[in-house]
This record gives C-alpha cells, structure tokens and sequence, in this order.
C-alpha cells in the first residue's frame, strides 16, 4: 500500500500522527499554534461567509457526479434551491449509491474515487461504508493538529509533545474493494506514518493488529507500562479498562506508573460519568481536550479549558445543516443553516461534505451553547430515545439525571449506564429501568434512584405527566456486578476500540442481554 503524506486517517488518531512530527520538533508548537489560531478567527467570528463559500464550492463540484446529475445541482444556486433539489437522507437511504462506489464506479457522489471507505459498525445499518476522498482527508488531519494547537497556545504547555503517546483504537489491517482500500477509520493512520516518526507512537503495529481486545490490551500494557506516556487519547471506557488493568499489574495510580502523563484526549461519549473514576485511577487532575470526530467528518473540538462547550468547525469542507430535533420525525421538518440556529435547543445534525455526502444525517443531536464563536455541546443521538410511553426522554436528559445523583452522594463512581423501558411488568404500573455498574456504589441506592426519578421530572414535562398521572412508577435501579458491561459487549463482539454502549434505548435488547450476562455470570 502506498504511502502518501496526506493520505489519512482516523480523527483521533490524528492526534498521534501530529505528535510524532511535534515530538521531533516540539520547539516550533507554540508560533505553530499562534498561527493556526490566527487563521482560526477570520473564520470563527464570519461564520455564515464560511459557510456559503463551502456551500458554493461543494456544489459545484457536485454538478460533476452522477448523484448531481439525479439531483439537478446544475440548476441548485442557493441554499432554498439545493434543500429542494436534496433530502436528508440516512446511511440506509444513501446506501444505493454508496454501493455503486463500493463496487468500484467512479464520480458517484463525488468526482473520482474515495481513497478510502472507513468501515463502520451501524446501530441499524449493519456495516458501514463512508466515503473519504482526496478532498476531505484535511478535514480529519487538521482539526486534530487544531485541536492539539489550541491547547498549546491557550496553556503553553507543548512539553507533552516530546514523550510517548497511546490512542487505544481498532485495528489498522485493511482490505480492499475495487482499488479502494477499507478499514476501520481509527486504525488507517497507521499506514501513513513515515518510519522515521514512528519513534513516539505506541503501540507496535503488530499488536495494534491483535483482534481480541484483552489480548491486545495486555500486549499494550506490556508495551507501554516502563515507558514516558504523556498523552492518552481515546474513548473514556476504554481507557479506565487500560488503568484498571495497569493498576491491577502494578498496585499504583497511573501518575506515579505515568509521571510524565499530562493531557488526556478523549471524544465519542460524555465524558462526565467516567471523569471520578478516571481522574481517581490517575491520582491527579490533568488537562482534557474533547473531541468531536466522526467517520462523515471531524465536526468540533475543545477550543479552551475555560469556556463551555466545542468549537464547530465552520470552514473544514463541510456545509451543515441543523434539523430542530423535535421537528425531524415530521413531514417537513426545518433545515437551518449555521446562523439560524438559537442556544439551548437541540438539533439533529446534517452534513454535506467533500467526501459526496449530502443531506445526510449522521444520527447525532447537539445544543449550541455560544454563537461567537459557534460552541456546541453533543446531546445524544436522534434515534436513541425512550418514548414507549410518550415521554421522548433522550440522552442528554439521561446524563444530567446521572450527574446530579451523583453530586448528592460525591462518593459514587459509576463504570456504565444504560436505561430501557419495562412495559409489562410482572406486577405494578410500567417503569424505566437503570441498569448501572458501580465502581464505588451510593451509601443509599434507594435515595440515588429517587434523585435519578425527582431530576427526570425536572427535566421533562412529558415523563412528569406520566409519574404524578399515575401512568409510569418511578424508575427503578438494578445494580450490576462489576465488568456486566465488558462482558456484555465481549458477547456482542464489540470489546474496546471505538464501540460505545448506547445510554439508552427504546427496546430491552441491550437490558435482556445485560440481564442475560448476570445469569450465566
């Protein structure tokens, strides 16, 4: 396989590939950063004149395709015309042409052929393919060095450039479908560092290759444990798994097995459910920077350590469009452009990049926290909700219920959470159920779940109907035994890596399997 500079690569891991040239030059971070930043604000502070000149640019190259040619973007000159002459579409609804790309054929979505097709795991879909062109490859690249840049220049800490570095991801093997090559978005970095700069990255590339996640994390363990780590990166279940075994190898917390570790990367999932027991394992408060990257697009990242919220990344070859989320289920639900959108509402977001997707709704809602610059918050996912009863309770809701629970009993640490509706309960009214695995669990149980209840209410008008209607009893708390969830996931095959468990569903597939788990043991 050939390799090419800028032929790349899973977001996060481009965090790794950036450090490994910082770590070599580390002295030129921080004019590196002041630069980067500048460029930034002509953006950050002109955010609809970024925004149309990549809806413009995109157009027009999408005239050159044959989806352009089923869609008349020939005839699209603003934005009310293309919403017109486009639907939003899902992956199931984009597939056809997805697989006409997949068998080979050129100027489908997008003029010419993908470098790569990242392979994804769908919540409905089965396996994904999403494109990733010539074109859109900066997108992932930059906005990782940008995010790493930011904090550089906020804090001047680039020490953390010079030492070791660990993304715990998939695996880097491809395939390949007609001259395209195909892998795991996190995992493809991995081809495209140079020798020469693979002296900071860990792991090895061959265990990085070890299909199941124990045996590989304990090859990483082994890899890793003597060396000067200075920067973690990836998503926070994983991660606790990796100091849960190093701390069960060495008896300490990870800043005296790690000295050296001093920034955190992470993204993927909140992070505050995770942030006690993660920051208890290390022994020490560190430095974080969240990330949002996804395989359609590195949409956001955490700009400072001082404000709320990531900055949306408004000038990175992609032309968005916001859906009020509770419109998107309607027959014509509103698409708003970037400044038409209002703070504290959530909205389902919809891309269209250079990568040939268009309209298309990659599942997830945010909540904008700032319009200057564009700050958001991500809330959950738009077909991950719990409305068996009308209630529409949705993830962020969930969290915040989480997190409030906890600040009342501050000693709680929770491993993972998920949430699913009984519906026929053996006897009394139906309920939620909360199946939680406690690292460190509540002094009262039964005051933790009223907390979770008396919030809900709070927070959704609709689940308080249900409750003070007599319709709904308040949820109810099982308590898991430690690793419930590892074990669960082992059994669906989706162990570490960049799978994540769903905070809640509107089924009990993911609770009768949890359940199943706790019976065989």
């Amino acid at each position: 396989m050939k390799r090419t500079f800028w032929a790349t690569h899973s977001a996060h891991n481009c965090f790794a590939y950036f450090c490994l040239i910082m770590g070599i030059r580390s002295v030129l971070s921080k004019p590196l950063a002041r630069w980067v930043v500048a460029r930034q604000q002509e953006w950050m502070h002109k955010p609809g004149a970024a925004q149309q000149r990549w809806f413009e640019q995109l157009v027009k190259q999408g005239r050159k395709t044959a989806f352009g040619a089923d869609h008349r973007l020939a005839d699209v000159r603003t934005v009310e015309e293309f919403r017109q002459a486009v639907p939003v579409r899902d992956y199931e609804d984009l597939k056809p042409y997805v697989q006409r790309v997949v068998d080979g054929e050129e100027n489908v979505l997008w003029p010419g052929k993908p470098v790569y097709l990242a392979k994804t795991s769908g919540t409905t879909s089965g396996v994904k393919y999403i494109p990733l062109t010539k074109d859109s490859i900066p997108n992932h690249i930059n906005s990782a060095r940008d995010a790493l840049l930011n904090y550089v220049h906020e804090t001047g800490n680039g020490r953390f450039l010079d030492g070791k570095l660990i993304f715990l991801s998939g695996s880097p093997e491809m395939d390949h479908k007609n001259g395209i090559h195909v892998g795991r978005l996190s995992g493809i970095v991995n081809h495209h560092v140079p020798a020469y700069l693979r002296t900071n990255q860990m792991p090895s590339y061959k265990t990085n290759t070890i299909d199941d996640w124990e045996t590989k994390l304990d090859r990483i363990i082994d890899e890793t444990i003597d060396q000067p780590m200075s920067l973690i990166s990836g998503i926070p279940p994983w991660v606790q798994m990796y100091f849960d075994r190093i701390q069960a190898r060495t008896g300490k917390k990870i800043k005296d097995v790690f000295p050296d570790f001093s920034v955190f990367v992470y993204g993927g999932v909140n992070f505050e459910p995770y942030r006690a027991k993660l920051f208890e394992s290390i022994g020490k408060r560190i430095d974080s920077i969240e990330t949002y990257p996804a395989s359609e697009g590195f949409i956001a990242f955490q700009d400072t350590q001082t404000e709320e919220g990531l900055l949306m990344l408004l000038d990175s070859g992609i032309f968005y469009e916001f859906i009020p989320a509770d419109e998107y289920f309607s027959d014509s639900p509103r698409r708003l452009t970037i400044e038409e959108v209002e703070l504290g509402k959530n909205y389902a977001v919809i891309i269209n990049n250079n990568a040939g997707l268009w309209g298309y709704s990659i599942g997830d809602t945010v909540k904008f926290v700032s319009r200057d610059p564009y700050r958001l918050l991500v809330t959950g996912r738009i077909k991950h909700f719990i409305s068996a009863f009308g209630e529409h309770v949705i993830g962020e809701e969930i969290e915040k219920a989480l997190q409030f629970a906890m600040q009342q009993q501050p000693e709680t640490e929770v491993v993972e959470c998920t949430v699913a509706p009984m519906v026929a309960p053996a006897e009394g009214l139906p309920y939620h159920e909360w199946l939680v695995e406690f690292a460190t669990p509540p002094r009262d149980p039964a005051r933790f779940a009223r907390d979770l209840d008396s919030r809900l209410v709070q927070l959704n008008v609709y689940y308080d109907d249900l409750i003070t209607g007599n319709i709904l009893q308040p949820l109810k708390l099982t308590q898991l035994p430690r690793g419930a969830f590892q074990q669960y996931m082992k059994s669906q095959g989706k162990l570490g890596g960049q799978n994540k468990v769903p905070r809640l569903g509107n089924d009990r597939k993911l609770a009768d399997g949890l359940r199943e788990v706790m019976v065989n043991g």
